[in-house]
């Protein structure tokens, strides 16, 4: 038996991902001033609009429309033929104080007794497939759309603009390893009079060829690129976006399974973001440490409460331990409170604009993304 799994990616200037980054740009610009900035900012752009709206609190001022029109320029929507231009979109903000009833919960005399900023349950995991210990699919997804944008902004297919998609499809074995990709599908916005021949053509040679390797791809492939035969409008003017509506995106691709709760225009103190951090970075120590090639780790809160009201660690079948025996290793080596999250990873440096487009995991730099307790745990599991 073998099975197929597809995982799907979208380039910035997808409508939700351009909302993702003007969240992102909000939160990052607040604690490059103010690292207590409280900050819970959604977005919601369509045509020739966009919405700023949330709770924050912070000591600082900043100039949103701004700083949403800089965003939406570097993206690269910056004239009509894109369906939607920086310059004369009308901008409308709508921001207030966080709850006091929220901050009573968070706010704490010692950050290591920071309270959850709301209740919920998040997911982390890491498999040993891919170098950045991520499942492939998600991450050639990721990777053929990133040289879209790449491609479009250096002038190298100059007719791309930057809406698109892409989708990857992976035949796995029996024993759960990628074997083939069955199928590609690249859907890019672009001007009028490019034809979709050419389109095809760029795709397969500047794109896929480049980024997917050519040991999973053979004569049985199939490639479906711009499928429709067009997509010359794309952008706000062709959909609504909202902040955080590419969770599975931003994730794993559906490959594991994900608590519900977005990451972008929130602080750390919201453990739907801060959590699921954490989540992947016990994960991808554990993996990494080699004590499992496949590892799913689920942490839930309670608002107002420090401590984890349950740890779940499972190496889906891919260990020598058992679930309960890495449980108690991680128990040991990894502090699951909020406020230790934020202090351990120093989350309230302004380095979420990074991680609003292209997913927020399998990048390097990122500090849950280090592999840095491969020691501590390798003791740890000897001593459960």
């Amino acid at each position: 038996m073998y099975k197929i799994f597809t995982s799907e990616s979208v380039t910035e200037g997808h409508p939700d991902k351009i909302c993702d980054a003007i969240s992102d740009r909000i939160l990052d610009a607040m604690l490059e001033k103010d690292p207590e900035s409280r900050v819970a900012c959604d977005v919601l752009v369509t045509t020739g609009l966009v919405l700023v709206a949330g709770e924050v609190t912070t000591k600082c001022y900043v100039d949103i429309e701004s700083l949403v029109r800089d965003t939406i320029k570097d993206i690269g929507y910056t004239g009509i033929d894109s369906g939607f231009d920086y310059n004369t979109c009308a901008v409308l903000v709508s921001l207030k104080a966080q709850s006091p009833d929220i901050a009573m919960g968070v706010d704490a005399g010692d950050i290591l007794d920071t309270g959850a900023g709301d209740q919920g349950m998040m997911f982390g995991f890491a498999t040993d497939e891919t170098e950045e210990l991520m499942p492939l699919p998600i991450s050639l997804s990721h990777k053929i759309t990133m040289e879209l944008a790449k491609l479009r902004k250096d002038g190298t297919l100059s007719y791309l603009r930057p809406d698109g998609k892409s989708q990857v499809s992976v035949e796995y074995s029996e024993e759960g390893k990628p074997k083939r990709i069955s199928a590609i599908v690249v859907s890019t916005q672009h001007s009028e009079g490019v034809s979709t021949s050419q389109i095809y053509k760029d795709v397969r040679e500047h794109i896929i060829n480049k980024v997917v390797p050519c040991k999973f791809l053979d004569e049985d492939t199939k490639y479906y690129i711009n499928p429709t035969g067009r997509f010359v409008i794309g952008g706000p003017a062709s959909d609504s976006g909202q902040t955080g509506r590419k969770i599975i995106v931003d994730t794993y691709g559906g490959y594991a399974r994900h608590g519900g709760g977005a990451f972008s225009g929130k602080d750390a103190t919201k453990v739907d973001r801060s959590g699921a951090y954490m989540a992947r970075y016990v994960a991808k120590n554990v993996v990494a440490a080699g004590l499992a090639s496949r590892c799913e780790i689920e942490v839930a809160y309670a608002i107002g409460v420090s401590y984890p009201v349950s740890l779940s660690v499972t190496s889906l079948g891919t260990s020598t331990y058992s679930d309960e025996e890495l449980t108690e290793a991680v128990k040991k080596v990894f502090d699951l409170r909020p406020g230790a999250i934020i202090k351990n990873l120093n989350l309230k440096k302004p380095i979420y604009s990074t991680t609003s487009a292209y997913g927020h995991f399998g990048k390097k730099d990122l500090p849950w993304e280090k592999t840095d307790k491969i020691e501590e745990l390798k003791k740890a599991i000897k001593q459960s």
